[in-house]
């Protein structure tokens, strides 16, 4: 499980949270909320240890993540509000190469595979800045098929996207859960998960 204890962070002179505590379950799926610049991205970078917080501690398994560094990513998604997608390679290409550089040894077809339930059939061989913004941030998406992680870290994981590309997101992540895997995002969207109950927390 997750554990956050007394987590600071500030920006610049600016302190944007303190004293921020909580626990996250295997099966458990959090939204952070807050008003824009209120932290919800710094918060999540500093999870996944990006960055690093004024005061506190995360742990990973009960153990503080500063001390498993590489251990921990193996086992974290982070997807961020930006694509993270080079223009001139394939969809094919940035999958593979993202896997890749997650430790994820990923065969042609099963990145096409991935990519076609992301929505993608026909253009997986196109280069992605020919892609329209939905579909770019449905390369970005096809990772969470393709990964071990146990917990996936969203941020904004709904920008850019149709109803049916949602409701798409949404299956992947109850799919996720009930694999006993966790969730942290943050969402201008409605997303709702068939069955699960979802934590909240809230950045002022």
């Amino acid at each position: 499980m997750l554990e956050v204890s007394n987590l600071a962070c500030s920006r610049g002179d600016h302190r944007l949270f303190s004293g921020l505590s909580f626990t996250l379950h295997p099966g458990q799926i959090m939204q952070v909320q807050g008003a824009n610049g209120s932290g919800k991205t710094s918060l999540l970078r500093t999870l996944c240890g990006f960055l690093m917080p004024d005061e506190g501690t995360i742990a990973w398994r009960g153990e503080d993540t500063r001390n498993l560094d590489e251990d921990f990513h193996a086992e974290m998604l982070y997807l961020g509000h930006l694509n993270a997608i080079k223009d001139e390679l394939s969809a094919l290409e940035n999958l593979r190469i993202s896997a890749g550089l997650a430790g994820i040894e990923l065969n042609e077809k099963e990145a096409i595979t991935a990519l076609r339930r992301m929505g993608l059939r026909g253009r997986e061989r196109l280069p992605a800045k020919v892609l329209s913004q939905g579909q770019r941030r449905r390369v970005a998406l096809a990772r969470l098929l393709v990964s071990d992680a146990g917990l996936w870290v969203l941020d904004e994981p709904l920008t850019a996207l149709d109803a049916g590309a949602v409701a798409l997101v949404q299956e992947l992540i109850a799919e996720h859960l009930a694999r006993q895997g966790m969730v942290i995002f943050t969402t201008h969207q409605p997303l709702q998960v068939a069955g699960m109950e979802m934590c909240g927390l809230s950045l002022s």
